[in-house]
């Protein structure tokens, strides 16, 4: 059981008003809800401009109460620091003068999620402050992160998190990642290709991304169609007896040298056997792992009789295929 729970709140008293929360939440159910393939992944409950703190919070434990292979958290809208810590914000506490706090305390969604027997739990946060989720402190010892906790955050605890073009900035690239960017070489989305992904998207001097963790193996959050077929991955002992080997190439490799093309030939003419293999070689080179040896493009290293090798990469997923771990 893989569940889902989005939040997102616009409806903010007067100035405080955001506008892209709600498509955030929006975004994130049609990246999330299905794989690639179409088939189900996550079962997902949205909750649109929620008013009040009681009515998040109890969302929440109900989400993490049970024994779901993933619960996952995600929340887009206000954050805010007091004396007693971070915030989410809800706007019925805002419109009350006189309340102590304006929303869930981040520690007290952390004593939830610590007590959840699900095995894989995850909180998404975009809003101003998230970094403070999960912060230690060694007085507060609910804080520490337990075994399968992972939380991604849009902003450092210090920091705010920006809304432009209709979406939280994090939040587009979040969608982004899920939708494919962030996937592995098995078509595979995990937490930690997620924050890769995004925390390359942003410079220096803009807000940063928080990742905190403490698992011993990703979970696949979701999983697309890979580039290149695994079943090409596999050929690569057969294309390389060795890691640091190279894979001789000529004129024969290249299906363009044969009699049925009008230009001048090469010897030797294209030969089926070969064709096949230089065009899992050029897969394989399409995602890094293979380059052409003292020639430019791999047609060159061809036509040239140069050859192949296989980059540091490729040579990595060599090793794994070789102890069928692939």
């Amino acid at each position: 059981m893989r569940k889902a729970l989005l939040i997102g709140i616009n409806n903010y008293p007067g100035e405080l008003r955001l506008s892209g929360c709600i498509e955030d939440i929006h975004c994130l159910k049609s990246a999330i809800e299905r794989h690639g393939n179409g088939e189900k992944n996550f079962g997902v409950k949205m909750l649109e401009d929620v008013q009040t703190s009681d009515e998040v919070l109890q969302n929440i434990i109900e989400l993490f109460h049970d024994d779901a292979e993933v619960a996952l958290l995600y929340f887009s809208g206000h954050g805010y620091v007091n004396t007693t810590g971070a915030e989410i914000v809800t706007p019925y506490e805002l419109k009350h003068s006189g309340m102590y706090y304006k929303g869930v305390q981040m520690k007290d969604i952390m004593e939830v999620v610590h007590n959840s027997k699900a095995k894989n739990k995850i909180i998404i946060l975009d809003c101003c402050h998230s970094g403070q989720m999960g912060k230690f402190n060694i007085t507060e010892t609910g804080s520490v992160l337990d075994e399968g906790v992972s939380i991604l955050t849009a902003c450092r605890e210090d920091e705010s998190a920006c809304e432009a073009g209709g979406h939280g900035l994090f939040t587009e690239l979040l969608c982004s990642a899920l939708q494919g960017g962030a996937a592995d070489f098995n078509g595979n989305i995990t937490m930690g290709s997620i924050y890769a992904y995004i925390d390359r998207s942003f410079g220096e001097w803009e807000q940063r991304p928080v990742f905190k963790t403490n698992v011993s193996a990703f979970v696949s959050l979701k999983k697309v169609e890979p580039k290149v077929p695994l079943s090409v991955f596999r050929e690569l002992p057969n294309l390389f007896s060795a890691a640091n080997g190279v894979h001789k190439l000529d004129s024969s490799y290249e299906f363009t040298n044969s009699p049925e093309e009008q230009h001048k030939l090469v010897e030797p003419h294209a030969k089926p056997e070969n064709v096949k293999k230089f065009k899992l070689l050029q897969q394989l080179q399409s995602i890094g792992l293979v380059e052409p040896v003292d020639a430019p493009f791999m047609y060159f290293a061809a036509m040239n009789g140069t050859g192949c090798k296989l980059t540091a990469l490729g040579k990595h997923y060599w090793r794994l295929v070789k102890n069928n771990n692939i």
